[in-house]
C-alpha cells in the first residue's frame, strides 16, 4: 500500500514538473502572445475611430458609418485571435475549433435565431434611405425622432422624452410612417357650422383664413373645402392645408393654430359653432297625467 501511494506521489510530481518545465519553456511565447493581445485591442479601437473619421465626410448614414467602424474592430479581434494560437502553437487546437465551427454554427444559429434575424435587419436599416438619424417616424404603434440604429434595435424618443427600443426585425417588416422624408404634410381638420349659416361665406372665410394664417405654404386656391355631412345640430366640414412639418408634433401645433384663428373669424363674423343639442318629445298623455296630480 505505502508502494502504490509512493509510485502515484512520484508520478504526480513527475508530471508536474513536466508541466513546469513546458510553462518555463513556453513562458516567452505567452509574453509574446499577452503583448499581442494587448497590441490587437488598442489597434481595434484606433481602426475603428480612423475608419469612423475616413467614413465621417461619406454620403453613408450614420447608422452604417457606425456599423462599419465596428465590423473592422471585429475583424481585428478575430485576426488577433488566430494569431494568438499561432504565437502559442496551437495549430491542432485551430484546426478543431475549424472541424467544429460548422456542427456549432448550426446549433448556435438555430438557438439564436431571433438575434440573427434581429442583427440582418440592423444592417438592412443601416443601409436604406427611408429611415436615419433624426428622422420623425411611426412603427408598431410607437412614433418618436430615430436617436439610434444597433444591430439589436431602433431607439426613437417619444414626446414626452421616453426612449422605445424595437427591435429591428419588427421596424423592417411592418410598415413605417417617416414623417421627416417630406418638406410639407397635410393637415386635415374638421368642424361644424349652424343650419341658418351662409355656406358659400363660411367655405370663403375659412379658406381666406387658412391662407392667411399660412400664406407660406397655401394660397386660397390650394385650401381645400368640402361639406361632407348634415350633422345632428350642425353641417359638417372638412379643410385641408399644407404646412411645413418633420414631425407629428409639428402637425398638431399646426391644427391648433388653424382651430385658434377659424375661431376668431368665425366670432368677428357671428357665425355659430353650435354644441350638441338634444332634443326631448314627451307624449300628451305624460302632462294629463301630472296635472291630475
Amino acid at each position: 500500500m505505502d508502494f502504490r501511494f509512493a509510485n502515484a506521489l512520484k508520478k504526480m510530481m513527475d508530471r508536474l514538473a513536466s508541466w513546469m518545465n513546458s510553462l518555463i519553456v513556453s513562458l516567452p511565447n505567452i509574453i509574446i502572445a499577452i503583448l499581442v493581445f494587448l497590441i490587437v485591442l488598442f489597434l481595434s479601437k484606433y481602426l475603428s475611430r480612423i475608419v469612423l473619421k475616413l467614413l465621417k465626410n461619406s454620403s453613408l448614414q450614420a447608422s452604417m458609418k457606425h456599423l462599419i467602424s465596428k465590423l473592422v474592430s471585429v475583424l481585428v479581434v478575430f485576426f488577433g485571435m488566430f494569431l494568438i494560437l499561432g504565437i502559442l502553437d496551437l495549430s491542432k487546437t485551430l484546426n478543431t475549433i475549424l472541424a467544429g465551427a460548422g456542427v456549432a454554427g448550426l446549433a448556435i444559429g438555430l438557438a439564436l435565431q431571433g438575434a440573427i434575424s434581429n442583427t440582418y435587419s440592423g444592417i438592412i436599416l443601416s443601409y436604406i434611405d427611408q429611415i436615419k438619424f433624426g428622422d420623425w417616424i411611426q412603427s408598431n404603434d410607437y412614433e418618436g425622432e430615430v436617436v439610434d440604429i444597433n444591430l439589436r434595435t431602433v431607439t426613437i424618443k417619444q414626446r414626452d422624452n421616453n426612449l422605445v427600443y424595437l427591435p429591428n426585425k419588427l421596424v423592417l417588416e411592418n410598415p413605417i410612417r417617416n414623417f421627416s422624408t417630406t418638406p410639407k404634410t397635410r393637415v386635415i381638420l374638421d368642424c361644424g357650422v349652424g343650419y341658418s349659416s351662409n355656406l358659400e361665406f363660411v367655405k370663403k372665410l375659412v379658406k381666406q383664413t387658412i391662407s392667411q394664417a399660412f400664406k407660406e405654404f397655401n394660397t386660397e386656391e390650394e385650401v381645400i373645402f368640402i361639406y361632407k355631412e348634415f350633422g345632428d345640430s350642425s353641417i359638417n366640414f372638412e379643410t385641408r392645408f399644407w404646412v411645413e412639418s418633420k414631425s407629428a408634433l409639428q402637425v398638431a401645433i399646426a391644427k391648433s393654430k388653424a382651430i385658434i384663428a377659424i375661431k376668431a373669424a368665425f366670432d368677428k363674423n357671428n357665425i355659430n359653432i353650435p354644441f350638441p343639442i338634444r332634443t326631448l318629445d314627451f307624449p300628451k298623455s305624460y302632462f294629463e297625467k301630472n296635472n291630475e296630480a
